[in-house]
């Protein structure tokens, strides 16, 4: 109910005194209960010894958490006077709000800062949220959640106004031909139809379901330090229980008409020009970069982009994405739970926007993964005919140490099984064979080598003891008489060839084997 014109008024004065006040302040470490300190300052409309006088009702001006913030300042490089010239400098430019809070806009002349009012529940649960917020961006300052660079209150006439200052995400210097709320949900995710008789709408999701059903196209690279990002912020927000978050996505199309691409190179350096600097990692491409990109590499595709997300559509089109986690204030206390539990038993649970945080990250990410943003399947590189003969030579060789080792197992085998044609050659081959080594195999192998000395060295054991025993009946058995008797396998390796001998012991079944000699 307060005019636009007071408000924007006020909180000009209202940080214009703080944090100039601030700047006597030395420099410290940040304390647990800096979080915690809440400072006021009264400043009438006829002024007084420490504030200007100003054409405003009066006013009380609070400032939560002052130097916290202001060491969340200079981690993304926002230096006090810079701050103070961007918020101060200029009146503030009121932005139409599309959605159903009823919360005030402001975005100051250069483009770099955005004012939103708060409730009195959002503002105390940030408050809470500080001490976790400021750990996560000393371990992260790369991230799409909100930059928070402040958080006052004016009170006047009876009235508590909250406001914070955020980081812009999406530049008036580049127009935006489609702007996207999304939150994974499909349950009443349309936009009205006052909001698309808008010159800008906001859609939703189902809007963009519907107008990029194919999603948006990215290189690996971008994809993955994307979708990295995405994870780990909402495992952030689902660690402090905040649910109910969105994704708000600029889409800008590059080959659209030159005229408008001329308005907006005017637009981006006047920007530029009254802004004066340029605040860290608030660009959408600064956003998800890793450490491992370097800062000439990070200015250059900031300078030529705006800090856009370079993208194609299923067209064809090349697009540069803006893009922010926002409204990240809504925790999932007792009005959130009581919400979803009524919806739940009218309408599908799981496709509406209020659910528990785990499951929201859940759906949220699997959402943006499946839907949203998509990977170009880069096609591999055919080998070359040079990799193709060498890989057919190097099979080709193989194949054929192979056949001539199984042929010269082959040839081994028969000349072995051919030398025990007989009992009689083979006494005589035992008992000569200290005389003549060239019956063992020129080049055998070790295995075969170790078989066929044992067995050699037993049968000549064996026949050693055996041949005056009786020499009449082994001459019998070469000439193929009638005789026969049974043996062990200890026995019968006196009458075996070492193959045959080798294969018999090897028989775990066999424990006498007959023999008819």
């Amino acid at each position: 109910q307060t005019a636009s014109s007071a408000i924007k008024g006020a909180i000009q004065l209202g940080i214009g005194y703080t944090v100039g006040n601030l700047t006597s302040k030395p420099d410290r470490d940040v304390l647990m209960q800096d979080f915690y300190v809440v400072e006021s300052v009264f400043l009438p409309s006829e002024g007084s010894n420490l504030t200007p006088a100003h054409h405003y009702p009066d006013f009380r001006f609070k400032t939560y958490a002052p130097l916290a913030f202001r060491y969340f300042r200079e981690l993304f490089g926002i230096k006090p006077d810079d701050y103070l010239y961007s918020i101060c400098s200029e009146p503030l430019i009121e932005l139409s709000n599309p959605g159903a809070s009823g919360s005030l806009f402001f975005v100051t002349s250069g483009d770099e800062f955005i004012i939103k009012t708060v409730q009195h529940k959002e503002a105390e649960f940030l408050q809470k949220l500080l001490p976790g917020y400021y750990m996560n961006l000393n371990q992260n300052p790369r991230t799409l959640l909100p930059k928070f660079y402040g958080l006052y209150c004016v009170q006047s006439g009876g009235i508590n106004i909250r406001i914070v200052v955020m980081n812009n995400v999406l530049p008036r210097a580049l127009k935006m031909h489609f702007t996207y709320d999304l939150k994974g949900s499909t349950y009443k995710r349309r936009a009205s139809r006052k909001e698309r008789e808008k010159s800008n709408p906001t859609f939703k999701d189902l809007d963009f379901l519907q107008d990029m059903h194919e999603g948006l196209y990215f290189d690996s690279e971008t994809h993955s330090a994307l979708m990295k990002t995405l994870q780990r912020d909402c495992r952030v927000l689902e660690s402090f229980k905040i649910m109910d978050y969105s994704l708000l996505l600029g889409i800008h199309i590059l080959n659209s008409n030159v005229k408008e691409k001329g308005e907006c190179s005017q637009s981006a350096s006047d920007a530029k020009r009254h802004g004066g600097q340029k605040v860290l990692y608030s660009t959408a491409m600064e956003s998800i970069q890793g450490p491992g990109k370097s800062g000439d590499s990070v200015t250059r595709e900031t300078t030529n982009t705006m800090g856009g997300i370079p993208a194609k559509s299923y067209k064809g089109e090349k697009l540069l994405l803006f893009m922010g986690i926002i409204d990240i204030l809504q925790s999932y206390r007792l009005m959130k739970k009581l919400e979803h539990s009524w919806k739940a038993l009218v309408y599908d649970g799981d496709t509406v926007s209020v659910h528990r945080p785990s499951f929201y990250a859940d759906r949220f990410l699997k959402f943006m993964n499946a839907r949203v943003f998509k990977k170009v399947q880069a096609l591999k590189p055919s080998p070359s005919k040079k990799r193709c003969n060498s890989i057919t030579a190097l099979k080709a060789a193989s194949q054929e140490i192979v056949c001539a080792v199984s042929q010269e197992w082959k040839d081994e085998k028969q000349g072995i099984l051919a030398e025990g044609q007989s009992y009689a050659s083979l006494d005589e081959e035992v008992l000569g064979s200290h005389h003549r080594p060239d019956l063992v195999p020129s080049t055998p192998s070790l295995f075969e080598a170790a078989s066929l000395a044992t067995t050699l060295s037993s049968s000549s054991l064996n026949v050693d003891e055996h041949c005056q025993r009786d020499q009449s009946t082994l001459y019998s058995s070469s000439k193929g008489l009638p005789s026969s008797s049974t043996f062990t396998l200890g026995d019968s390796a006196i009458y075996l060839t070492s193959e045959q001998s080798t294969l018999e012991t090897e028989n775990d079944n066999a424990s006498v084997l007959d023999v008819y000699l």
